[in-house]
């Protein structure tokens, strides 16, 4: 069935929990698992004075949330090795998370997408956006959701 699952993480405790029972189907279908994260677009603010963060806040943005993004790959990786499951990881810096996890799952030649929900109400997530259903929108790929 599927051989290689992409699973994306973004720290949550639900995300957390997606891991756990996407790593137990990976087991259950001898599968790979290719972790993902995707680093958020940090943009240059401009203040009403015309004042703009400088590069070097940028970058050090930037390497505090690569740290972070490695921290909750490692969480991955860490349960795909205690059930012997293989598991690869990724982190990117996309547009949009929706975007780069489909990108991802595209480039590490996934067959399927498991991901976690927020399962938010129906206004919340007209208002806010949903990236599960952004990644279901455009996805070519089955994605499994985890509520």
């Amino acid at each position: 069935m599927f051989k290689k699952i992409l699973i994306p993480t973004d720290g949550s405790a639900l995300s957390r929990k997606a891991i756990r029972a996407g790593v137990r189907l990976a087991k259950e279908l001898g599968a790979k698992i290719t972790a993902y994260y995707a680093l958020e677009m940090f943009q240059p603010y401009v203040y009403g004075d015309g004042t703009v963060i400088d590069s070097a806040t940028l970058n050090a943005f930037e390497q505090r949330a690569r740290k972070q993004g490695q921290k909750y790959l490692d969480e991955v990786v860490k349960a795909a090795k205690a059930a012997g499951v293989r598991c690869e990881t990724t982190m990117t810096k996309p547009a949009t998370p929706y975007q780069g996890i489909v990108d991802a799952a595209r480039k590490a030649k996934c067959d399927v997408i498991f991901m976690a929900s927020h399962g938010r109400g129906e206004f919340a997530s007209l208002v806010l956006g949903s990236v599960t259903q952004k990644v279901l929108a455009k996805s070519k790929l089955p994605v499994l959701v985890y509520r």
